[in-house]
Order: C-alpha cells, then sequence, then structure tokens
C-alpha cells in the first residue's frame, strides 16, 4: 500500500506573507493560515480556531506574495512536511509546516470592509503548472449589475 500525504484547506491569513530568497536565489513566501472549526461544548457551539504554517516555493511564491495579505481567504493544496533541527542546548525540535503545490485566492479584501471581490471570476488559481492570471478586478467590483443594466448590449441584432 502506497502513503499518502495530502491536505487540502480554506482559511484566512493571520499575517501578511513573507517573500525570502535563499543562499541559491530560490524564492521562498511562507504565510499562516487561520481555520475556524465548531464544535459542541455542552448544549452550546463554540468556535474553535487552528493555525498552519504554509511555505509555498519559487516563481510561484514570487507571484502571489504581496497578494498574500491579513485577512485574505485562500485556498492551499499541498502535503505536510516536518523540519527537524537540533538547538544549541542539544535539545530536540521539530515542527509540521505545509509545503503548498498550489494556492487559490478566495473571496474579497476583508481590509476594504466594503465585501468587494478582488480577483478574478476563477477565484486567482496559482498551482505549480504556472497557470495563475494574476489578482485582476473584474468589470463589476460590488458583484452586482449597476441600476438599469441587465447585463444585454442594445446592439443585438435581431
Amino acid at each position: 500500500m502506497a502513503d499518502i500525504n495530502h491536505v487540502v484547506l480554506v482559511g484566512r491569513l493571520t499575517r501578511d506573507a513573507e517573500l525570502k530568497y535563499t543562499a541559491s536565489g530560490q524564492a521562498v513566501c511562507k504565510f499562516s493560515l487561520a481555520i475556524n472549526r465548531r464544535r459542541k461544548n455542552g448544549d452550546q457551539w463554540e468556535n474553535e480556531a487552528n493555525y498552519f504554517d504554509i511555505v509555498l516555493w519559487g516563481k510561484m511564491g514570487e507571484a502571489v506574495a504581496k497578494l498574500l495579505v491579513k485577512g485574505k481567504a485562500v485556498g492551499v493544496d499541498g502535503e505536510l512536511r516536518q523540519d527537524r533541527w537540533q538547538q544549541q542546548d542539544g535539545q530536540n525540535r521539530s515542527k509540521v509546516e505545509i509545503v503548498a503545490s498550489n494556492v487559490q485566492l478566495l473571496g474579497g479584501n476583508p481590509g476594504s470592509g466594503s465585501g468587494e471581490y478582488n480577483g478574478p471570476s476563477n477565484g486567482g488559481s496559482y498551482g505549480s503548472s504556472g497557470s495563475g492570471q494574476g489578482d485582476y478586478p473584474p468589470e463589476n467590483r460590488g458583484g452586482e449589475a449597476p441600476a438599469g443594466d441587465d447585463g444585454f448590449s442594445d446592439d443585438i441584432p435581431f
């Protein structure tokens, strides 16, 4: 039987992404997601936040780093990796991170408070294939047709 290591998360960024470069010039983008989970405690439902560190390597990390701002909703597809090291006092330490293979920008910009949608109509997917199209606003940022506009052109030839 083959081992499986696949993670899919949807949550909000807890801080702006950090873009750094290794000594060899490889880009590495790091950010953290908060995932809310509802659970029942007696007769009451409570929200419980879980926090996950995400690492995004290469050109994909460079492309989306400036778009990954605190509060932004994103979807992440990747795998778990355990980083192990030894501290100076000889203590062994480890940390589990998610190494992303695909990041999808979702929803609006929470910083604006207006519920505006800041991604393309497909949500702005950035994957290892490099197929991301950027975070371009659609024609109508408010999500509703302007007053008096039914979405049809008056130049229809019939």
